[in-house]
């Protein structure tokens, strides 16, 4: 790489620089330093202020240089949004690990479904939703679909059972069912 290109990298956008970095590795090096301190911010802002946020970040870029290939831009997305998402799912994968090792360490801890079934926000509340959203895609789809309709999305059992043509009794089972499979998913975790 000649010392003349680097001026012309800076002017060119993060996807054209996204794309000459997969012919030219070395060129990537543009998309870590427009990012970096950016990306530094954002996962200590998830994860807080540990040591391990180097490695979030360091593992997101990672994550970014090798699925470089598969990044198509569309209308209303762009680079960074998509960069972004990477961060974000890395940091609250991380983060995740971080609290289900605690929170099940912990003799007398106990999952809190009903701190996410209610109303208003809290820190805590979005944290266990984030939670419960990367186990319901592991979940089988008719439990996960009842346990996300009831605790994320706040519907009624009734509204639940008429939406899925269902009696009120079997979306509660499903709920239960869909509950223990989560808790054994979070145990493995631990």
């Amino acid at each position: 790489m000649l010392k003349a290109d680097k001026p012309n990298q800076a002017a060119l956008s993060d996807e054209e620089v996204l794309a000459l970095a997969l012919k030219t590795p070395s060129v990537f090096k543009v998309i870590l330093d427009r990012y970096e301190s950016a990306f530094l911010r954002k996962a200590r802002d998830i994860i807080g202020a540990r040591e391990e946020v180097d490695d979030v970040v360091v593992e997101s870029f990672t994550k970014i240089y090798l699925k470089a290939g598969q990044f198509k831009k569309l209308p209303g997305a762009s680079f960074k949004s998509w960069a972004y998402k990477i961060l974000l799912n890395t940091s609250f994968s991380y983060y995740r690990r971080l609290k289900t090792r605690h929170a099940f360490t912990q003799q007398d801890t106990e999952f809190n479904w009903d701190m996410v079934a209610a109303k208003g926000g809290s820190r805590e509340k979005e944290d266990l939703q984030d939670l419960i959203a990367s186990v319901l895609v592991r979940l089988p789809k008719n439990l996960a679909q009842p346990l996300k309709l009831y605790f994320l999305d706040g519907w009624s059992q009734d509204e639940i059972a008429k939406r899925e043509g269902l009696t009120r009794g079997a979306v509660k089972t499903r709920i239960h069912r869909a509950k223990k499979l989560f808790k054994a998913y979070l145990k493995e975790l631990a």
